[in-house]
């Protein structure tokens, strides 16, 4: 990958002639897209090729067309439109960009350029809400083969050819997915050049103030999980799990001289070199700031030096009310290693503790949350451990509370959805629970838009007109008016043969796998994490298989 590293400059814009113009769209406000890594990696990719002349968009509600932070050029004016798409709220949000640039919405209507392309997360997890609107979608992580994409487009355009040649011409590329042309399932691409490490992390091209990570560049330390909880996608859609190197981080921050680095990742406690590299940072006088941690990865030594260094704040994840729960879902959790973590914390005199909490499992009930609420007073005697005698410790524990939503590729794809009354009435007890304790607050999430993100990461084409009603009148009010449709995407009875919409896709992880896990999960047996020596030795998931597809092998 190109080593391009923009900072706080502003992007040299290229000439047009004999490129390319490639407009990379992020469907949300600037400071989520200075602040999500994927983005950058495909803006570094396209900026650092001489055939493309690539300019950046943001959703701007306040502007009446889209047009170019680096040039103020129109949307309409480019022959390639690449969104990148990493929450389901952002499907209405495409609907408008393209309707305010007088671009036809339907791929069907668009016989000619431009072509609309999307990738990003959401497009190896459940894309097909948004498919109508797209000529296709490249599937897996853009450096695996993104740039053998865009450089045939690129050829054709530059040519004079039309784009029904470019489409034809990318359909069988490694991770393209071009409806009705490209062979199905399509498998995802994995960069799988350097074997179990992660050889490229990704890190950011820009630095920025208006970021929601202020003035921070953001390092991508490991990709993936081994730990197999049920419920989480990124489990299943960034295997296999790997880890950045050390050096590979070093250089990158030498090279970018940041004030302030942030280490993005799923389980950085499991990365061996998180300490020695936080000591390096430190030795520079470079500023960091860490993601969500585990607390069975939480040593003395650790925490000693995150209070050292001027952290005032850990983000613990609980996940489930009760310990069946959490057994149910494969969380590898033991009360004893997180009460002892939050005792540790608190003598350490950190301010904030973060607890953020699921609610909505399958048979999740009355004695799961009594259980909890007997948790929690556990808890706050950990806290006061901590304190001791001199009364100096943990000042608030916040517990955030959030509604399952289940995904795509994950055991709970087969869970049946409660009723918006009863996220209510959990919410209702987590509230009082938490209530009886001095020093503790709670937030949770709003169950009818949880639901609205239900019914989008569960839906296929069929939701479509839905979609485009939203790009009118806001999602809230679209779901309103499609009631039965959300009631029949949302409750549909489903079995072991049921078929998803996003099966279109060959993500790795086996079906069979998938199931045996959600069997698994209702009937509380707990599945090993992933092993250290890799796919080839576990042969459990099919990741075996598919990567020995992917090598040729």
């Amino acid at each position: 990958m190109s080593e391009l590293y923009l900072g706080r400059t502003v992007p040299q814009l290229k000439e047009w002639g004999g490129r390319l113009p490639v407009a990379l769209v992020f469907p949300e406000a600037a400071q989520h897209a200075l602040s999500t890594l994927g983005w950058q990696v495909v803006y570094r990719l396209l900026a650092s090729c001489e055939e493309l002349a690539v300019e950046r968009f943001f959703w701007d509600p306040t502007s009446q067309r889209p047009r170019s932070v680096d040039s103020g050029r129109d949307l309409g004016l480019f022959p390639l439109v690449l969104f990148s798409l990493n929450f389901e709220g952002d499907f209405p949000t495409v609907i408008r960009l393209l309707q305010d640039a007088d671009i036809s919405v339907r791929a069907e209507e668009r016989q000619s350029w431009p072509m609309i392309l999307a990738g990003g997360p959401l497009a190896f997890l459940n894309p097909f809400p948004i498919l109508p609107a797209l000529d296709g979608i490249f599937v897996g992580e853009a450096e695996a083969g993104f740039l053998a994409v865009t450089g045939t487009i690129a050829r054709i355009w530059n040519s004079g050819g039309e784009k029904a040649a470019a489409l034809e011409s990318i359909a069988a590329l490694p991770g393209m997915l071009i409806p009705g042309k490209s062979p199905e399932p399509v498998r995802r691409v994995v960069d799988t050049s350097g074997s179990k490490n992660l050889h490229a992390p990704a890190y950011s091209c820009f630095v920025s103030s208006e970021a929601q990570f202020r003035d921070m560049l953001l390092l991508e330390v490991n990709r993936g999980c081994p730990y197999g909880c049920r419920f989480c996608a990124a489990g299943s859609i960034y295997k296999p799990p790997r880890h950045a190197e050390m050096e590979t981080l070093q250089n990158i921050v030498t090279r970018c001289e940041p004030q302030k680095v942030g280490l993005v990742g799923t389980a950085l406690t499991d990365w061996p070199d998180l300490l020695p590299f936080l000591r390096w940072l430190q030795e520079r006088k470079v500023k960091f700031s860490l993601s969500s941690l585990r607390a069975d990865g939480l040593t003395d030594e650790l925490l000693g030096f995150l209070r050292h260094t001027g952290t005032r704040s850990v983000t613990l994840a609980l996940e489930g009310a009760s310990r069946r729960l959490r057994q149910a879902m494969n969380k590898h959790f033991s009360e004893e290693a997180f009460l002892e973590a939050v005792t540790r914390i608190s003598r350490l005199q950190f301010g904030t503790l973060k607890l953020y909490m699921i609610t909505g499992w399958p048979d999740e009930n009355e004695e799961d949350w009594a259980e909890f609420e007997s948790f929690l007073g556990r808890i706050e005697e950990a806290r006061r451990l901590g304190q001791g005698n001199r009364k100096k410790g943990v000042e608030l524990i916040s517990l955030s509370v959030s509604c399952l939503v289940p995904k795509a590729w994950t055991p709970l794809q087969w869970a049946a959805i409660p009723e918006e009354d009863w996220f209510k009435k959990a919410m209702r007890r987590f509230k009082g629970a938490v209530g009886r304790f001095k020093g503790m607050r709670f937030a949770g999430e709003n169950p009818a838009q949880a639901r609205v993100q239900m019914f989008l990461a569960r839906g296929g084409e069929e939701i479509f007109p839905c979609l485009e009603r939203a790009a009118q009148t806001g999602l809230a009010a679209a779901v309103r008016d499609f009631d039965e449709l959300v009631r029949q995407v949302l409750h549909r009875p489903l079995d072991r043969d049921s078929v998803f919409p996003w099966e279109r896709l060959d993500i790795g992880v086996s079906r069979k796998f998938l199931y045996s896990e959600w069997t698994k999960y209702r009937h509380g047996i707990v599945s090993p994490p992933c092993p250290v020596s890799g796919c080839d030795e576990c042969r459990v998931c099919g990741m075996d298989r598919f990567l020995s597809l992917l090598q040729g092998r």
